[in-house]
């Protein structure tokens, strides 16, 4: 059953990366937009997280969990094929690419975060970081090999016909999910209005003392990943003057970082303890963050490739272990609304970053920028250590903690 879901996930996910390159191709051969125009389709792709983040997961809670990811997955082959069909009629526009963004990423919202809720559902308690693992590993693996796949469907097709290979990739994994058992997240019979739903999955992720501290750790790296997204093309090209193809290959080998650090989660984790892998893992990424933007030349580019590689890896770690507890340790009837709280505020913070990094290159450069953001990444280690996560050695230890004893107070005399 498992492989199953894997397979439908592996399958949406490799075509998803298809269209990240051929989308904006698309944009550019087809339509000529401009950069305001390229950037506004970008910017439709995040924006659902910051605009239905922490209703999503009161919605999937109130759906079955696999129809949830089989009505995601039909929404975006439909917003996808339709990008063909308009041009094939001539009626395609920038406005139809922005719409065809924003659908996509509504439904990767619900499909995520259903995803993440159906996992437990179907893999024992004893495999959560196993799987977790594996699926990080695939995902790293799609993002080195999609835009590799998408180029040459590109070129082989053109930008528009390649979009009908991702359109077919989504129904491919609509049809296999749809063989999984049907699984509902646990809800309450009389359930409470949405706002306060909403309300008791933040106080339970905010409140809690491992959740919450996990959660501000891979909001602060978020918020730096997103700086990076935006500064490396800008860095690589202004200041270091690499030419095209390279900087396609020193952006991709992030995927490597995020491949190793998914294989070594489970040995790192069952050596040193998850509570400590964690800790070690931030401060792992804040030395990659630096190691980044140093250098000049050749070296500079050896840097900017070791620094990806090195963080990378420690953000995977990071994601892994903090899934993986957030899994286990929720209870069943609010693990949905924990895993699109947790999203809702750590994947919101990545356009933020973009955003921040954009401006303060103009006036510092992208190198000095880099190296700013480099320090923010320090609060992620610094939110785990001001925390009770520094007294653990496993996550799972704050559990087993029993609650202190009440002794009744002695009544006092007349």
């Amino acid at each position: 059953m498992f492989w199953r879901w894997w397979t439908a996930f592996t399958t949406s996910a490799v075509g998803s990366a298809v269209s990240a390159v051929a989308l904006p191709l698309t944009a550019l051969t087809a339509l000529d937009a401009t950069p305001f125009e390229l950037g506004l389709i970008a910017a439709s792709s995040y924006v659902a997280w910051i605009v239905i983040g922490l209703p999503a997961g009161v919605i999937v809670q109130r759906l079955p969990l696999r129809g949830t990811q089989v009505g995601a997955d039909l929404a975006r082959a439909v917003a996808v094929a339709s990008v063909p069909l308009a041009w094939w009629w001539d009626q395609l526009t920038v406005a139809h690419l922005v719409v065809t963004a924003l659908v996509i990423s509504f439904a990767n919202v619900l499909f995520d975060v259903a995803n993440a809720t159906f996992l437990p559902s179907i893999v024992d308690r004893d495999q959560l970081q196993s799987r977790n693992s594996l699926t990080s590993a695939t995902h790293a693996a799609t993002q080195l090999s999609g835009p590799s796949i998408g180029g040459l469907a590109v070129q082989a097709l053109g930008a528009v016909p390649t979009l009908l290979v991702d359109a077919v990739s989504y129904l491919a994994s609509a049809v296999l999910l749809r063989t999984l058992p049907a699984r509902r997240a646990d809800a309450p019979e009389h359930s409470p209005p949405m706002g306060e739903l909403i309300r008791q999955g933040w106080r339970f992720v905010a409140y809690h003392p491992v959740m919450g501290p996990g959660m501000w750790a891979a909001t602060a790296v978020n918020f730096v990943c997103g700086a990076q997204y935006a500064l490396y093309p800008l860095y690589l090209v202004r200041d270091l003057h690499a030419p095209a193809g390279l900087v396609g290959l020193l952006i991709a080998v992030e995927g490597v970082g995020s491949l190793v650090g998914a294989a070594l989660t489970p040995r790192i984790t069952g050596r040193l303890g998850t509570a400590r892998a964690l800790i070690i893992s931030c401060l792992v990424s804040v030395g990659g963050a630096f190691l980044v933007p140093l250098g000049t030349g050749w070296p500079a580019y050896a840097a900017f490739a070791a620094g990806n590689v090195v963080f990378a890896s420690g953000v995977v770690v990071l994601s892994v272990t903090t899934r993986t507890y957030r899994q286990i340790a929720s209870p069943p009837d609010l693990l949905a609304r924990v895993m699109a709280t947790v999203r809702f505020v750590s994947w919101g913070a990545i356009p933020v970053g973009g955003l921040v990094a954009g401006a303060l290159a103009g006036v510092l450069g992208a190198r000095t920028t880099l190296l700013v953001f480099a320090a923010a990444v320090v609060c992620a280690p610094l939110a785990l250590l001001l925390s009770p996560v520094r007294k653990l050695r496993d996550l799972a230890d704050h559990d087993r903690v029993p609650e202190p004893v009440r002794l009744p107070q002695p009544v006092a005399g007349p």
